[in-house]
């Protein structure tokens, strides 16, 4: 059994992206990443601050617009038509989930020249039509993943356990752009167990600490974990470690593994609009 170090890559990322930062900073051209924080809920704000982080790290200009939660739609669209138009702004991000408020509708007037997470509808369409552009992050941080780690995409039966638009639903369509055949299973899935048993490639994110063991995993599958579950300040993935670890030929922890690899590619996301 293999153990992903997500952590590693991430940070062998991060290296190469503080690189790519320098070059731009030496043609005048600060990198900018615009945050839009709505509410107070302690994950988001959580998030914010490791993104924060992370941009600072490797030589980003993080803005960050934090809105109340009852803030008045208006308000939050001026802010975004604002960015838009702003010429030293080159990624925007509206952190979910988004209390009171129309979520997609903010999204999709994210330009899509400036949409650093990928979910504006136009860059899903490009998604969808195999013409990626934007990929986001936790799904392009798996996909990385599997092409460090030289394991094959093409041919492979992968399952996908979880359908959000933020994981699944991206994933899927990434995944059959580069020749796997997908099957996305969720909480109608009939015999869950009988599907992700057969799996070259099985991806859990369904926001269930230690949902999966072994009888839910092939003989010498690839487990990806999605999950971030905190329980008694502890965090647990999707996947139950010490039940499948003797099964699988590589898996992923958590915490380690998908989630540095998110952050990583956000910023990757970015560096790439910069250029756009």
């Amino acid at each position: 059994m293999h153990i992903i170090d997500g952590k590693m890559w991430a940070n062998k990322i991060i290296e190469e992206l503080k690189i790519k930062v320098q070059e731009l900073k030496f043609k005048g051209i600060i990198p900018t990443l615009a945050i839009i924080l709505i509410g107070d809920n302690p994950s988001s704000e959580i998030y914010v601050q490791n993104k924060e982080k992370k941009c600072k790290e490797v030589g980003i200009n993080c803005l960050i617009k934090r809105f109340s939660a009852m803030v008045k739609e208006e308000e939050v669209i001026n802010v975004i038509n604002d960015l838009n138009n702003d010429e030293k702004i080159h990624g925007i991000l509206l952190q979910s989930p988004v209390p009171n408020l129309d979520e997609a509708k903010l999204m999709n007037l994210i330009s899509p020249k400036k949409d650093v997470d990928g979910f504006n509808i136009e860059n899903l369409g490009f998604l969808a039509s195999n013409e990626e552009n934007v990929l986001a992050a936790t799904p392009k941080g798996i996909i990385k993943l599997l092409e460090l780690e030289n394991i094959e995409i093409a041919g492979k039966n992968v399952v996908i356990v979880g359908r959000s638009k933020i994981v699944g639903r991206p994933l899927a369509l990434a995944l059959l752009n580069r020749d796997a055949t997908v099957t996305i299973a969720h909480s109608k899935t009939l015999n869950l167990k009988e599907v992700t048993s057969k799996a070259d490639i099985l991806i859990v994110a369904i926001g269930q600490a230690q949902f999966i063991t072994e009888e839910y995993v092939k003989n010498g599958a690839i487990v990806i974990d999605v999950g971030i579950n905190r329980i008694d300040g502890k965090i647990y993935g999707d996947v139950n470690f010490d039940s499948v670890k003797d099964k699988v030929k590589a898996i992923t922890k958590v915490p380690g593994g998908v989630g540095p690899m998110t952050i990583a590619m956000l910023l990757s996301n970015l560096i790439y609009l910069v250029g756009e």
